[in-house]
């Protein structure tokens, strides 16, 4: 029977038998190294694919054979090298007269041992699926802002007509009657009632925006779902206190937190449950979508979890369309709406769902330096206290 190694020996039996080489191999996405004339020096199978050339064609050669000048890949490259810190960009169109055209996301880090080589990731499905569905929350929000504006014009004037009508019947009707009547004029509230939550997406006016403390936005959140249906859930939060603030819009940042909230807490249900609230700081991280000149640094990242029993998967491809919900009885507005309040802040919100782990991920702006705040408070408790 052959003894196992351990300690050290474990260790150094482990790596002969995983080289570097072989897990880089066995991963779906492209990785190459670039030294610092931009000349390839190391490439994955993946990357072999990617660039539709072999490792013994590819090592040695320069990256210019590959992607033309001014492609965003050498911009990303420059930045790795003077920052020496990784850099991660969305939506990347990468054009070559040898592989085509490709949407994907790149991420360049520096390599440890030697400072002038940066690692370059290449992610596509993945990407692809994200920026897909980052400008299908973008389309259903804009689709149901004209709708909106329709429904008000529309809607809301003849329902005044027949309000109106009901009250004259109802002053010669008997009591069979007035029951009708009443009906009606019950009715027309509430079908006016849906039409004004409708009517929030029409509102096309630039955003009102200042420095915010995004931290004081998610306590707040916090105590009004506790008191309102989040009386059987732990709330947990995990905030970073030195980050400042988000340049944004109070109380459009209060709704669409306080509506993520509230879905993780009626999804948890009246068993009880754990809500995380969690905030952090994406190195590099930016975003530049279709048609978009410019990129957008999103550092901050807000998410919100829940251990409840998952959003169903028929449901995924479609959620932040209007009139979908999972809930019965659900007006399915209230994610299209958080959808509109993200993307007007030039953000980003995306959600996994499984069993027992649902998470909804909001990347957003910071606030401009010159108009930060010299001082950045953190006015919440850490850790779980369920108040």
């Amino acid at each position: 029977m052959p003894q196992v190694p351990l300690g050290d020996d474990f260790r150094t039996s482990a790596v002969k038998q995983h080289s570097t080489a072989t897990i880089l191999n066995s991963l779906n996405d492209p990785v190459f190294v670039i030294d610092a004339g931009n000349k390839i020096t190391f490439v994955n199978q993946a990357a072999e694919q990617f660039l539709e050339s072999s490792q013994a064609v590819l090592l040695g050669g320069n990256l210019s054979v590959y992607f033309l000048d001014g492609s965003p890949i050498y911009q990303l490259l420059e930045q790795t090298r003077k920052m020496q810190s990784s850099v991660a960009e969305y939506g990347v169109r990468l054009d070559s007269p040898r592989i085509g055209t490709h949407l994907v996301s790149v991420t360049t880090s520096p390599m440890q041992e030697s400072l002038d080589h940066c690692v370059v990731t290449i992610q596509r499905q993945s990407i692809a699926r994200k920026i897909d569905h980052q400008l299908v929350h973008r389309n259903a929000a804009r689709s149901i802002t004209a709708m909106g504006a329709m429904l008000a014009h529309e809607v809301k004037n003849p329902l005044s007509g027949i309000r109106g009508a009901a009250q004259l019947l109802e002053l010669n009707a008997d009591d069979d009657d007035r029951q009708l009547t009443r009906l009606i004029c019950d009715e027309a509230d509430r079908i006016v009632k849906l039409v004004d939550r409708i009517e929030m997406f029409s509102d096309t006016r630039p955003l009102e925006r200042s420095a915010v403390n995004i931290h004081e936005i998610l306590s707040h959140v916090r105590l009004l779902s506790k008191s309102a249906h989040g009386k059987n859930i732990t709330f947990v939060e995990r905030y970073d206190p030195s980050l400042p603030e988000v340049y944004g819009n109070r109380d459009l940042l209060v709704q669409a937190f306080l509506n993520l909230v509230k879905n993780a807490a009626e999804a948890i249900g009246k068993q009880g449950g754990e809500i995380i609230l969690k905030t952090s700081y994406q190195q590099g991280v930016r975003m530049r979508l279709f048609g978009g000149k410019e990129r957008m640094d999103l550092p901050m990242l807000v998410t919100i979890e829940d251990n409840g029993p998952g959003i169903p998967e028929d449901l995924h491809e479609h959620l932040f369309d209007p009139f979908v919900s999972t809930k019965a009885g659900g007006k399915g507005l209230g994610l299209a709406l958080v959808s509109k309040v993200i993307e007007e802040h030039g953000g980003v919100i995306e959600f996994t769902s499984q069993p027992r782990l649902t998470k909804f991920s909001v990347s957003l702006p910071l606030v401009p330096r010159e108009l930060r705040s010299e001082t950045f408070t953190l006015n919440t408790h850490k850790g779980s206290d369920g108040s």
